[in-house]
């Protein structure tokens, strides 16, 4: 095994761990590692994220459903509206310069760490 592939797969360890823990994973874990440790450009690195993130969120729920914690309706609530904003914030993703969806990303972390903290 490579020094890549070793890679890889130690930051999908650690986005499973942190998405059946926390339920994060993909943005907040996947995109900073493969973009500060294995030289992925951003949009990359997102669009990377949102790929493995499905079998990391599936797993997951699995798990959290056997233990009788995950409420059906509400998530499809959730997830299925999702589908919709996923495809639009996809194309705008698209349009928009990587060092500002950097930033905006960013900035968005920030003020949830902030809203959580307090």
């Amino acid at each position: 095994m490579n020094q890549r592939t070793a890679l890889l797969i130690a930051i999908g360890l650690a986005a499973g761990f942190f998405s059946g823990l926390f339920g994060v994973g993909g943005g907040v874990v996947i995109v900073p590692l493969l973009i500060a440790f294995a030289s992925y450009q951003p949009k990359t690195a997102m669009a990377t994220s949102l790929a493995a993130i499905l079998f990391t969120a599936i797993a997951a729920a699995l798990s959290h459903a056997g233990a009788g914690n995950v409420a059906w309706k509400e998530g499809a609530l959730i997830g299925l509206p999702a589908v919709a904003g996923a495809i639009l914030g996809a194309e705008l993703h698209q349009r928009i310069d990587t060092q500002r969806v950097v930033l905006l990303f960013s900035l968005f972390l920030a003020c949830v760490a902030v809203r959580l903290a307090f």
